[in-house]
């Protein structure tokens, strides 16, 4: 498991990096990750026959507060 750990540490430290932090926070990533999040909660609620799209609203709108700028 040596390898895993170093990709794991090399991944944390390029995750840290401020210049990551600034795109991961960028106006481009919260489009992309609002397209996404959208395009799954519209499955999930086509799957469910929009029995829980109040829940699925929630969750989708929580995911968003963590990703993104907005």
């Amino acid at each position: 498991m040596a390898g895993f750990d170093d990709i794991t540490k090399k991944a944390q430290g390029f995750l840290q990096d401020g210049k990551v932090q600034d795109a991961l926070k960028s106006e481009k990533a919260e489009d992309v990750s609002d397209k996404i999040l959208d395009g799954v909660a519209d499955a999930v609620k086509k799957a469910t026959g929009g029995k829980f799209d109040d829940k699925i609203d929630s969750a989708r709108d929580t995911a968003d507060k963590h990703i993104g700028n907005e």
